[in-house]
């Protein structure tokens, strides 16, 4: 027994969150997203090991998962930045509106059942997914908006993020890519929406998160120190690898990758809200 924990569980633990911390951090660089769509679904299965309740699980593993994408989010968008395509207009647009829809999303996650963050998981990720195996040319406009839709697209950003745990890279890189922007821009400017998202988004869920009961132990509210220390390491290293790959491929490869990628955790979250 260490930390509360079986010595057994927590061997598991530490194995599982080393293997998908590699593999969050090529799927940041890769795909410009935080790895939260990847280390949500692995911390919700080795939480459940250890035996966390299911009424605090989902909102322990969205914090988590928001914490460790604070160092993720910073290493693949300087590798990013430093390829020239980034666009930093669009980070300056949507700085404000997307921190305070992050803080919201954040708090709300005090009072949502389980079954929200599922929901918005399975929504987001497969309308998404389609969109880009299908090759679906769906358009909203020749470019960006400016004024209010472009703060109302970076404030729903932030919620939706934030009650997904993950770094914006899904949602916003949808937006771009339906406003005609080109995917490896979408997908590099994505980069920089994790930092915009995770830093609030880790500071709310550990507020929402303080008084509640049956956290594991080195908890802060709803996020796991000890995850975070064990899972975020290997994503930084293993972030310049994946931006390496994502500027190797061609669009439409880097599009079913991508597409591929969220089908799967679009499925592994509505078996969860089946039951299965």
């Amino acid at each position: 027994m260490f930390l509360g924990i079986p010595a057994g569980d927590l061997a598991i633990l530490a194995v599982g969150l080393a293997t998908a911390g590699a593999l969050t951090g090529v799927l940041a660089g890769v795909f410009g997203v935080g790895g939260g769509a990847v280390i949500v679904p692995v911390l919700y299965e080795l939480f459940r090991i250890i035996g966390v309740p299911e009424d605090v699980r989902m909102p322990l593993c969205v914090g988590t998962s928001l914490a460790i994408i604070i160092p993720t989010s910073l290493a693949s968008f300087r590798a990013h930045r430093k390829r020239g395509t980034v666009d930093m207009d669009i980070l300056r647009a949507w700085a404000v509106p997307v921190v305070i829809g992050t803080i919201l999303g954040a708090l709300l996650a005090r009072w949502a059942p389980p079954a929200i963050f599922k929901l918005v998981f399975v929504l987001v990720a497969g309308v998404n997914a389609a969109r880009l195996i299908g090759n679906l040319n769906w358009r909203l406009g020749d470019d960006l908006p400016k004024g209010p839709l472009m703060r109302a697209y970076g404030f729903f950003t932030g919620v939706l993020s934030a009650l997904m745990g993950i770094g914006g890279g899904q949602i916003s890189t949808m937006i771009m890519t339906f406003h005609n922007r080109p995917i490896h821009q979408a997908v590099s400017t994505s980069a920089g929406m994790g930092i915009l998202i995770s830093i609030p988004g880790a500071l709310g869920y550990m507020a929402a998160g303080f008084d509640k009961t049956g956290l594991p132990p080195l908890s802060l509210g709803f996020v796991s120190l000890l995850g975070f220390a064990l899972f975020a390491p290997i994503s930084i290293w293993t972030a310049p690898l994946g931006v390496r790959l994502a500027h190797a491929m061609s669009k439409r490869t880097l599009e079913i990758a991508f597409g591929c990628f969220l089908l799967l955790v679009s499925l592994r979250f509505l078996a969860s809200l089946l039951g299965f």
